[in-house]
């Protein structure tokens, strides 16, 4: 594909900044000064894994939240901040949150309690109620999280409470990456010629509110829990595809600056002789260097949303919509600035909910499809970026009523 001008000049432009970095960045690796626009030249090009169109649509979309609301002014009385100074940083006004059960809960009389579990379920089965399809129709389930319920998985659990008898179900981990990849990843499924996979549910869904430092006011602003789902159907051809190209990178180089590390503790198990010291599971609270993951996503994010319209053979002008993993309001104007997209074109719920980690980008297209801003037909460049470190990028075109 010949790039466009738009494209030209958004590479050129990073290109010129990059230039006037230290040769070597907060990844470890080895910056040489680019001196052409070309999207293969960057640190991470070697990483690169690229898809053309897959033969799918998404026709169902659904999403969940809990009903615990925390806004600014509530944090207010928790650290030292204020709604003014987290709404012109983060562009977050409120997020929703799950909650601990109470000593007296009882689950036969009180229901079942919100949890990621609730959530996935509640969102895919909105998805798979839009779509028209039923529960057996359902041949594959994927749940992106990084903070289920059981350390096992939950997708198969969620599976079971939508009555998806004849589905596989598993789970899938890349933190804000996660869903975007699992709907890659659900898609060559539905894609590869010869297999019975027909319709398939990704559910991206996080409680990172369990995770965070409560007490640390930089991080704690930052994250809500919730749940998102699409539901993907497979194609006779690449002429209705859904997934119209992607590309994804991952470079471990970068965890320091994002990660929630196993911790563990002692414990001394009195085995013959001088008995075994093992360790009693647990994890460290979510660990962010802010700076470093601002710079992060506003360098690489173009630069991949670039490379899957370069796979999808587009233009950035093709465009409808700008769909970015909802972070940081600043992170998302730096991106779409860079693109040439005016910020009236960019998807975004964050103030809502903070940052829902894998929930993000499906609870945010859910609303914009119910309400009626996405429509059928509509292109949407969408971007994942987080923990690993980890990003990516698929070009959608949105295929439900």
């Amino acid at each position: 594909m010949k790039l466009s001008s738009t494209a030209l000049l958004v590479l050129a432009s990073m290109c010129s900044t990059i230039a006037f970095q230290p040769s070597s960045s907060f990844l470890g690796q080895k910056h040489n000064k680019l001196s052409t626009p070309n999207p293969s030249s960057s640190s991470t090009a070697l990483s690169m894994v690229t898809t053309g169109p897959l033969k799918c649509r998404p026709i169902g979309i659904g999403s969940a939240a809990p009903k615990t609301v925390i806004s600014n002014v509530d944090l207010e009385s928790v650290v030292e901040t204020s709604d003014e100074w987290i709404r012109t940083r983060t562009g977050i006004s409120e997020r929703r949150v799950l909650l601990h059960p109470k000593e007296d809960y009882n689950q036969e009389t009180d229901g079942p309690f919100e949890s990621i579990k609730t959530l996935a379920s509640d969102a895919a089965g909105k998805a798979l109620k839009m779509s028209g399809l039923s529960p057996d129709d359902i041949d594959l389930v994927l749940v992106a999280t990084s903070s289920p319920d059981d350390m096992f998985g939950d997708a198969t659990s969620v599976a079971a409470s939508l009555g998806c008898q004849n589905a596989v179900a598993f789970d899938l981990t890349a933190a804000c990456s996660g869903f975007l990849f699992g709907a890659v990843t659900a898609g060559q499924f539905l894609t590869n010629d010869g297999n019975s996979y027909k319709n398939a549910i990704v559910v991206g869904a996080d409680a990172l509110s369990r995770w965070i430092d409560w007490d640390d006011r930089n991080s704690c602003i930052l994250f809500g829990d919730g749940a998102g789902a699409v539901v993907l159907s497979a194609t006779e051809d690449t002429s209705n595809a859904g997934i119209l190209g992607s590309s994804a990178h991952s470079n471990g180089l970068g965890y320091k600056e994002l990660n929630c590390g196993y911790a563990g503790s002692a414990r001394h198990v009195a085995t013959p002789g001088e008995g075994t010291t093992l360790s009693s599971g647990s994890y460290n609270r979510l660990a962010m260097n802010g700076k470093e993951v601002y710079k992060f996503a506003t360098r690489e994010v173009p630069k991949v949303i670039l490379e899957a319209l370069e796979a999808a053979n587009m233009e950035v002008e093709q465009v409808d919509w700008l769909l970015l993993h909802q972070a940081n309001i600043r992170i998302m104007e730096t991106v779409a600035s860079r693109l040439g997209i005016p910020m009236e074109k960019v998807i975004t719920n964050l103030s809502s909910y903070g940052n829902t980690s894998a929930g993000s980008i499906p609870l945010a297209l859910d609303e914009a499809v119910r309400s009626g801003q996405v429509k059928e037909g509509d292109v949407i460049a969408c971007a994942g970026f987080g923990a690993g470190l980890s990003w990516g990028a698929a070009i959608m075109r949105w295929g439900g009523k």
